[in-house]
């Protein structure tokens, strides 16, 4: 699972507290008519780039999302200045609660694998290649490739 997602891939947050206002207003007003806090929105159909993976975890770092707030003192920040206050980062995500979107369409995709073989049929690179699984209801290419 961890190999389908790398480095520079933009992704989308696919499960998880919802960023949609309207739902997000319509689940705070039935909480307010319980006596219950507001919930904030959450990360579900956000889109960003991949900074880093985490394959022993099955954990991704994504550009802005899961972002969390940390207090530091003086001398003591995680970016390495030396000035104390309030920092925002970017805290790991489950592999499973992202997909793969393509670059070209913007819309979340299925990925499999395509190996490329000789007429002998010896492989001919190493590393398969990503492409793009169903959607055609959708509007996706099959077998249309995936990043590099």
């Amino acid at each position: 699972m961890a190999a389908k997602i790398k480095k520079g891939d933009l992704v989308e947050v696919i499960s998880g507290r919802t960023s949609d206002q309207k739902k997000i207003d319509e689940r705070n007003k039935r909480r307010e008519a319980e006596g219950l806090a507001p919930l904030a929105p959450g990360d579900k159909g956000k889109q960003g780039r991949v900074i880093k993976v985490f394959p022993a975890e099955q954990k991704v770092l994504v550009e802005g999302i899961n972002v969390k707030t940390r207090h530091t003192r003086q001398g003591m920040s995680a970016q390495g200045a030396t000035t104390g206050g309030i920092e925002h980062i970017e805290a790991p995500i489950h592999i499973s609660k992202v997909a793969l979107v393509d670059p070209d369409t913007k819309k979340r995709v299925r990925v499999g694998f395509r190996v490329e073989r000789d007429e002998n049929g010896k492989r001919i690179n190493r590393n398969p290649i990503r492409v793009v699984r169903g959607g055609t209801k959708r509007g996706l290419e099959p077998g249309k490739e995936i990043g590099a």
